[in-house]
């Protein structure tokens, strides 16, 4: 007996039952307290054993004994650094992503967090030298999820309050943007006229706006057909270099003068940046709108609105609706917006305009309207998307019945509507949840997904779980029965039976 306790104890400790085991973990746990802890002079030595593995580290721990002791030098160990990184021609592979990225936002946030302390100019003109790297330094990696680019955005929105802080001359500035949104191949530059506009004010966004328009009556020069480089073909034939750069300078003139004049509140020069057909697209025609609307020219943006042409047909383009929705509300139409929101109820149980109609609507209506709304929820053709809203809406009794009345419909593939579907069921209804649950498990065995068989598995536990919540399964198998058919038809799949 006594060698049993001694045994047993030591296991008690070390997975952490009752409060001394407790202790214990919390006591190795990463975090501030603990690591203080250990002593600086221990912290000190563990951080020179990582430092002289890893390049990263050690650069940080320099900027921080820097900063610490001779502030005024970090800028220059910055601007060191950043030329390392522009002389560096070597392809960065998927797997060194995360390091170049965590290299070049710790110089982004030392720019931002101690130079511009010190001197917001000279940080400025730092994060500017920064932003100059983008180009280079994404055109030599792989950046597929996109970790390098979101860096570099970031210092993009730095731009706007250390330009407030720095406080440049608005037309030098202006030159700079300019500079800066012809060089925006990997769009490290977008919104950059909004981050800086407060700083650019009126006389700097003119500025920029007079860049861009000499730009768009500059012709581009074309290379005679011998020397034009081929760089694919599309549907219209061949397409050559110059011609891809010339439609990229027009893009960019475009949006540049679009963000001036929202910049400015000039409808009519953002209007300006679009053709006559491309205003009746009603995506454009919405964003015309909202904007016509802005300005109090509410009778302006209906006719913008209702020009539009519509290709898909029964699908609402949401932007749209929502924009004629609020000009009909803007001109006192408050019936016909009505009508509005409860058709795009009616087409897509649009859960967001239902619930706006119903606010609209006096005391009292607004619960008629609201039963008759789950009625038709009921009855809408796709019963997945029925069953999703009335979980969402809640309306748990109404998607239980959906889910009896309409089994067949039930595509067991859709689980990201399934799921939390038999979530929502499992308490007040769980033979409803039990028929959900079985359209996936059906689904992923006849399909034979083994990628779903764990999550089928579980599933299958749910149901056997819930049977004994069921009182009478009326015409649907009880879970015995539903087993055994399971076991007949798909025995052979022991990967799912394994799981079991």
């Amino acid at each position: 007996m006594t060698s049993l306790l001694i045994s047993w104890q030591p296991a008690y400790a070390v997975f952490g039952c009752g409060k001394v085991g407790q202790t214990m973990v919390s006591k190795r746990k990463l975090n501030l307290d603990n690591l203080e802890a250990l002593g600086a002079k221990r912290l000190a030595e563990l951080l020179m054993e990582l430092a002289e593995n890893d390049a990263a580290a050690s650069r940080r721990l320099r900027l921080e004994l820097t900063a610490k002791e001779a502030p005024e030098s970090v800028a220059a160990e910055v601007r060191k650094r950043l030329a390392q990184i522009s002389r560096s021609r070597g392809f960065v592979d998927r797997h060194k992503i995360r390091d170049l990225a965590d290299d070049l936002d710790t110089q982004r946030r030392t720019i931002v967090d101690r130079v511009a302390k010190i001197d917001a100019a000279d940080a400025l003109e730092l994060l500017w030298r920064f932003m100059d790297l983008a180009e280079s330094v994404q055109g030599r990696c792989d950046d597929s999820n996109g970790v390098v680019g979101d860096v570099f955005r970031l210092g993009c929105r730095d731009l706007g309050p250390l330009a407030q802080a720095a406080e440049p001359d608005p037309m030098h500035l202006a030159d700079r943007v300019f500079a800066a949104l012809n060089e925006n191949g990997y769009g490290q530059y977008d919104n950059l006229i909004e981050t800086l506009a407060p700083v650019l004010g009126n006389n700097g966004l003119n500025r920029l706006k007079e860049r861009f328009t000499a730009l768009s009556k500059t012709p581009v020069e074309k290379p005679p057909h011998d020397q034009r480089k081929l760089v694919g073909f599309g549907s219209g034939g061949p397409l050559y270099e110059d011609e891809i750069e010339a439609r990229s300078r027009e893009s960019t003139i475009r949006l540049a003068l679009r963000e001036i004049a929202d910049a400015q509140g000039d409808v009519d020069a953002f209007v300006a940046q679009y053709d006559k057909e491309t205003r009746k697209v009603p995506k454009i025609a919405a964003e015309i709108a909202r904007r016509l609307l802005a300005a109090d020219r509410a009778e302006e943006a209906l006719q913008t609105i209702e020009v539009a042409e519509h290709r898909r047909s029964g699908w609402p383009e949401f932007e749209w609706e929502d924009a004629r929705i609020d000009v009909l509300d803007a001109l006192g139409r408050g019936d016909q917006a009505q009508t509005a929101r409860w058709s795009c109820f009616e087409r897509t149980l649009s859960a967001r305009h239902l619930r706006t109609y119903l606010k609209r609507l006096p005391d009292f209506d607004d619960v008629e309207a609201e039963e008759r709304a789950l009625d038709f929820a009921e009855r809408y053709e796709s019963a997945l998307q029925a069953l999703a809203f009335l979980v969402s809406w809640p309306a748990v009794e109404r998607a239980a019945r959906l889910v009896t009345v309409r089994t067949g419909e039930i595509d067991g593939n859709y689980y990201e509507i399934l799921s939390p579907a038999a979530d929502a069921l499992a308490g007040k209804y769980p033979l409803a949840a039990t028929l959900v649950l079985r359209a996936m498990i059906n689904f992923t065995l006849a399909k034979a997904r083994s990628s779903r068989y764990r999550h089928a598995a579980r599933h299958f536990m749910e149901c056997a779980s819930l049977a004994s919540s069921i009182s009478d399964f009326g015409t649907v198998e009880t879970h015995d029965a539903y087993a055994a058919r399971l076991k007949t038809e798909h025995g052979r799949k022991s990967g799912f039976w394994g799981l079991i």
